[in-house]
């Protein structure tokens, strides 16, 4: 954030920008990240930010394609059955069932306590499969051909094949006693294979699983760290659903989210804006050569915004009264105050979602109004209007004596909303 202050001739207008366990559990960190990119304006979107585990490290260009990232568990699972030729019950076999149901997890900003919702869900799964016995022993296949036991050990073929509503994920390891491949998971079912042969022994050396994040709108969000996090409980009928045969040793995972927001919000005034002198429509002329006094001052002021945050507006001034800054002659005493607006750039709306055009200010306390962009705005134009009413004018004239009024205003724009 950059903070500018502006000093006026009759009125000094200054800126400040302000941006603003379970034991057993297994823990897994999720982070993704939101920064302003000028070249992207409407791409308003967090970055995931997760290094890849398990299957997207062996196989990047598959999860680069289809856009997709996956972490590895370090859990073990272990049978503690044969699994049965033919078994009529999927329970009793190979099968998964994970949360593949979009969940809302809460995560709060820990510097101001601002709460919103990410949804996640898992996507795919995979693991690494071992027996105790070869697949061609397995399967009765001579001459030692496993690559052939492996295509008939299970129903629908070889374990690279999903079963059927499972996706396919075009890669796969195996050798004579492991198979290692990954199934995507598009809704909350369950995947199965059926055995054609008896395992007496089987086991999953990892798990490793796909996930995806449905995130807020960042240009909601203010700055900082927001943190929560989804506990997924492991075993038979819970979240990470094995079935009856497989067990693990570890009862639950925990995903732990973590977005980092960083928002631009910079003012520039253009040169000589600084000094804002209050005139009557078509200067002074009117009224030293026909008498004419005029029946208001007036100025517009533009300055140049870059913001993906929302932001509150108010005044501040050490000249003041009924909500209103005053410009005061230093001579007589006398004040008037100032009455200051604003109009946006497309693209900042109130939080009504309405344009703001000519929007009066306030001074700080009185409920400040806050403003909220649609994309990245970057140097867009804006106008500060300043407007003494005809009435204060007519003060100002009403007296023989010259009067030399001025004062000071700052402006603040703070996205610590």
């Amino acid at each position: 954030m950059k903070a500018k202050r502006v000093a006026v001739h009759l009125m000094c207008l200054g800126m400040l920008l302000t941006t603003s366990p379970i034991s057993e559990a297994i823990s897994k960190n999720i982070t993704a990240d939101f920064k302003v990119d000028p070249a992207k304006p409407n791409q308003n979107i967090f970055v995931n930010t997760t290094p890849q585990e398990g299957y997207c490290v062996r196989y990047p260009t598959n999860c680069i394609a289809n856009k997709t990232f996956s972490l590895q568990l370090p859990i073990k699972f272990s049978s503690v059955a044969a699994i049965e030729a033919n078994h009529s019950d999927q329970r009793q076999g190979a099968m998964f069932k994970v949360p593949a149901d979009w969940r809302a997890v809460e995560v709060i900003n820990k510097k101001n306590n601002q709460r919103e919702t990410v949804e996640v869900r898992i996507s795919g799964i995979g693991v690494l499969w071992m027996t105790d016995e070869r697949v061609d022993v397995l399967t009765g296949i001579e001459n030692g051909d496993w690559a052939q036991g492996h295509r008939v050990l299970w129903t629908g073929s070889s374990w690279q094949n999903p079963p059927l509503g499972c996706g396919y994920s075009g890669s796969a390891d195996w050798g004579p006693k492991h198979y290692a491949s990954f199934w995507t998971v598009p809704s909350d079912i369950v995947c199965a294979k059926q055995a054609r042969f008896r395992i007496p022994a089987f086991s999953y050396d990892y798990v490793d699983f796909a996930y995806e994040l449905r995130t807020p709108n960042p240009l909601g969000m203010s700055d900082g760290d927001y943190e929560g996090q989804i506990t997924y409980r492991i075993g038979p009928n819970m979240d990470f659903d094995m079935g009856d045969i497989m067990v693990s040793t570890e009862s639950e995972v925990t995903l732990e989210l973590k977005l980092n927001v960083q928002h631009t919000l910079k003012v520039t005034i253009p040169p000589g804006g600084n000094t804002v002198e209050l005139l009557p429509a078509g200067g002074w002329q009117q009224w030293l050569s026909q008498g004419r006094k005029p029946t208001r001052l007036f100025r517009d002021q533009t300055f140049n915004i870059s913001t993906s945050s929302r932001f509150r507006m108010w005044l501040e001034c050490p000249d003041s009264g009924d909500n209103a800054c005053h410009i005061r002659d230093p001579v007589s005493g006398h004040s008037v105050p100032v009455s200051v607006s604003v109009s946006l750039p497309y693209g900042l709306v109130d939080e009504a979602e309405r344009p703001v055009n000519r929007r009066p200010l306030h001074l700080e306390g009185s409920n400040a109004d806050i403003f909220q962009p649609g994309f990245y705005l970057d140097r867009r134009a804006g106008t500060l209007h300043f407007e003494i009413a005809a009435s204060h004018v007519a003060q100002m004239l009403e007296t023989d004596q010259a009067r030399d009024y001025s004062g000071t205003v700052t402006m603040v724009w703070d996205s610590e909303v």
